[in-house]
């Protein structure tokens, strides 16, 4: 699967955010909505993710490094997992804080006509930006399912897009409903049942996106169809005739390292080896163009030695 791709799904989500998170903010200060200032924090933390996601790709461009010779391209993992805690810190759990002090501490809503444009504003914003990231993973989505996609993709941009658009949409829903009953019961204290609500959401997505991304940084191999074209790309059947054992790891979303001790026959001469090494890993960039970094060790196939590897 492509790992390109994602951006445009950022800078809209970024655009989206800034001008919701205005909104709220204004809406807070003329209603005193908890529900407001929840959202408001969860649309700033939600565009300082995105500045970070672009920010990470920007980063893991940087040609490698005598330090660093596999280079930076898990450098977009990383910040990934900073969204994940930004979205837990800032938007979550300040979410819970609020709602609890309103339940606490109720008070009424002023210009209640405030909050509620702002959020059919912020609404109609989120969609947009939603439809956008679902447009740009449809291009690389295949036949995956959602959740497969989300937990399979290598590109951790889109996936973090997708959960936190998806939350703040809903989320948006759950202030909605929290003012229109405190409204229609005149009972502020469902105002702060609502901002609670937004922040165990948060928490949630932040844990799932935590737990995705901390895949990803511990190192993960190539995906399933990968794997099966690498082995039918290395094995010719003359020169190479099987793998003995192979490892991938992704060292970012577009580059993957391949080693394998592949089995060549016993008479073969140094330079027909050489020959079919380089062959093999020609037919391998072919076939799968982010393996960029191979390393193919020719040995003598002997069953016993094989099991044990």
């Amino acid at each position: 699967m492509s790992a390109s791709g994602g951006t445009k799904a950022i800078v809209a989500a970024l655009g989206a955010n800034l001008s919701i998170a205005v909104a709220k903010f204004v809406a807070f200060a003329f209603s005193g909505s908890s529900s407001m200032l929840a959202e408001g924090v969860h649309s700033v933390a939600d565009s300082g993710n995105q500045a970070l996601l672009l920010l990470g790709r920007k980063r893991s461009q940087r040609k490698a490094s005598e330090e660093h010779p596999f280079g930076y391209g898990r450098e977009r993992y990383i910040y990934s997992f900073l969204v994940a805690i930004v979205l837990f810190s800032v938007g979550g759990l300040f979410a819970l804080y609020e709602g609890y002090q309103k339940i606490k501490h109720p008070h009424d809503l002023d210009h209640w006509y405030w909050p509620v444009g702002v959020l059919v504003f912020a609404i109609i914003a989120e969609i947009f930006s939603f439809r956008t990231a679902i447009n740009e993973s449809n291009q690389i989505r295949g036949t995956q399912s959602w959740t497969a996609f989300i937990r399979r993709a290598k590109a951790p941009e889109l996936p973090v897009v997708l959960l936190e658009d998806l939350g703040a949409l809903v989320g948006l829903i759950l202030a909605l409903g929290g003012v229109g009953l405190a409204l229609l019961t005149g009972d502020p204290v469902w105002d702060g049942i609502g901002t609670v609500c937004i922040g165990v959401l948060l928490v949630l997505i932040a844990i799932i996106l935590a737990v995705e991304t901390k895949s990803l940084l511990l190192g993960e191999s190539a995906a399933p169809e990968a794997l099966q074209q690498i082995r039918e790309a290395i094995v010719d059947g003359e020169r190479v005739t099987r793998i003995i054992h192979m490892r991938t790891l992704h060292l970012g979303p577009e580059e993957l390292l391949v080693a394998a001790k592949i089995a060549v026959e016993s008479h073969e001469s140094a330079a027909e080896v050489a020959r079919a090494i380089d062959e093999a890993e020609g037919r391998i960039r072919e076939a799968v163009p982010i393996a960029r970094v191979i390393y193919l060790e020719p040995d003598l196939y002997r069953a016993e030695a094989a099991k044990a590897l």
